[in-house]
């Protein structure tokens, strides 16, 4: 009987956590959607997990450069090569986020830290903008723009 009650408790636990998820606003998904995309894929390298945050056709425009998918692969498969992978901790303050329909764009400043070994080896500040658009997998970026912040 206790073990049944303890596996209630557990599924119960794990129904209302879902739930919650399931009840963020647009606003609020597109906004975990920016933060885990950089912490999944920025700070891991993770190329895998590129179709859970980008949509296949995704263009980021970087400093300059127009890189998609395969692009981006590219770099992170070389950036696991160089040993050992820096340390990048991400924080955003988000400017605004406008929701229309199945539509969404975002702007916000994002702020990296990147340290190797314990030790800060550089700190950036971009001003980003992104488009994402609501499939039936969920919110996913279509589109980024990234541009470095002028120093003050």
């Amino acid at each position: 009987m206790k073990k049944l009650l303890f596996l209630l408790l557990i599924l119960g636990t794990f129904k209302t956590t879902f739930a919650q998820q399931n009840t963020l606003s647009d606003e609020a998904q597109i906004q975990n959607l920016i933060q885990e995309s950089f912490d999944t894929l920025f700070s891991t390298f993770n190329a895998d997990a590129i179709e859970s945050y980008y949509t296949k056709d995704f263009i980021l425009l970087e400093d300059g450069e127009i890189w998609d998918n395969e692009i981006i692969k590219n770099y992170f498969n070389g950036a696991i090569k160089k040993q050992p992978i820096p340390t990048r901790v991400n924080k955003f303050e988000f400017i605004k986020t406008e929701v229309n329909g199945n539509m969404a764009w975002i702007a916000y400043d994002n702020y990296a830290t990147i340290s190797r070994n314990g030790e800060i080896i550089r700190e950036n500040h971009w001003i980003e903008s992104a488009v994402a658009i609501k499939t039936s997998d969920g919110w996913r970026l279509k589109m980024l723009h990234s541009t470095p912040a002028k120093k003050e």
